[in-house]
């Protein structure tokens, strides 16, 4: 199946049985963050019921208990950082944009007078983003960090201070007209940041409080044979009424008609 699209007055092709899906399964298996144990799916066990064939039960009914920023791909609302925890259900209404694909190697940091930074961390910057994004208008980017070791799948990140964006970064994405941002990181903060949380603040605050549909997706995978560019991006969410919900971003690759 195959659609035409057209982009400010430039006529693409998608095909839409060929799909590129960056996301993450939820399983115990899958990558973790900020401490949470591995999710679980376990069946329901009553004096009445088993809920498991292999034990006896007539039905597979299990409960599956995960926490949505801490266990695989996830996206996430502004009610992450805000007194009314506004549910990514309730803000994205619309879900096909145009994304463009970027790898960046994050930086070194070198200096050492920031609070929470220190030399050794790995930073991406302002700088690289501009470059990566100049005269490109897309309403997502999608930053494949480097090196992309499919060991991202399965990594627990709690306590290993993950590479992170410079605030300044984000607000350059918002300014550029970006309202969606998928990383293959656990977060768009460091890891431990004394609960600032400066780069969210930069994405969803910084003036631009006025649009609350903008979202951040974090650890999304990109496997390597997925080229840099422009793609049509179909964001799909559970319907959680809750701040993060697990997600599933779909990529298809853009052609001029």
């Amino acid at each position: 199946m195959k659609i035409k699209i057209d982009l400010n007055g430039t006529e693409y092709q998608a095909d839409l049985s060929s799909p590129l899906d960056i996301s993450i399964p939820l399983s115990p298996e899958g990558p973790r963050a900020w401490y949470v144990d591995p999710m679980t799916i376990e069946p329901v066990r009553n004096d009445l019921f088993t809920g498991s064939i292999a034990e006896g039960g007539n039905v597979n009914f299990r409960n599956i208990s995960f926490n949505p920023h801490g266990h695989g791909t996830h996206t996430e609302s502004s009610g992450h950082i805000d007194e009314e925890v506004l549910s990514v259900n309730s803000i994205l209404k619309q879900y096909f944009f145009t994304a463009l694909l970027v790898s960046i190697e994050p930086e070194i940091y070198r200096e050492s007078e920031v609070v929470f930074r220190n030399q050794g961390d790995l930073i991406i910057t302002k700088d690289q983003i501009e470059k990566a994004i100049v005269d490109v208008k897309c309403e997502a980017l999608i930053l494949r960090t480097l090196p992309n070791p499919v060991d991202k799948k399965s990594m627990v990140y709690s306590g290993t201070n993950p590479p992170f964006l410079e605030p300044e970064a984000l607000t350059l994405m918002r300014s550029k007209g970006i309202k969606h941002l998928l990383l293959d990181l656990p977060s768009v903060d460091r890891e431990v940041d004394g609960g600032r949380l400066q780069a969210h603040h930069a994405f969803w605050k910084s003036g631009f409080e006025g649009d609350n549909t903008c979202t951040i997706t974090e650890m999304i995978f990109v496997p390597d044979e997925v080229s840099d560019g422009k793609y049509l991006l179909n964001l799909q969410t559970a319907p959680f009424e809750n701040d993060a919900s697990p997600s599933r971003p779909i990529l298809f690759s853009l052609a001029e008609s």
